[in-house]
């Protein structure tokens, strides 16, 4: 099982969960971040840090996120490894739990 980065992070990409990963499988894309199901250890340490709630386990996804599962697989393969905290966007909040955001979503 891995953990998945979903819509909500889509705009928002608060970067918090990036500080305490231990095995640094975030990567960074234009304004969303993915995990690397290939790195993550399940370790649980990002899932309560994250202010929007967007990370599940895979298990756990809600069945209209099911499709982050490959999104993440897929990103994370091209986008860069982040491992440092950034700013978050300016607008970061006005986009927390805005429905519809895969549409934004930057590849």
């Amino acid at each position: 099982m891995t953990y998945v980065v979903t819509e909500n992070c889509i705009k928002c990409k608060y970067t918090d969960c990036v500080e305490v990963c231990p095995v640094d499988c975030f990567h960074e894309g234009p304004n969303f971040l993915v995990i690397d199901p290939d790195e993550c250890i399940d370790c649980t340490l990002c899932v309560p840090e994250c202010p929007v709630n967007a990370i599940f386990a895979e298990d756990d996804l809600p069945p209209d996120q099911e499709q982050f599962t490959a999104i993440n697989a897929e990103l994370a393969r091209q986008w860069p490894v982040l491992t440092e905290k950034k700013p978050e966007p300016p607008d970061a909040k006005e986009w927390d739990n805005v429905p519809g955001k895969l549409k934004y979503l930057e590849r």
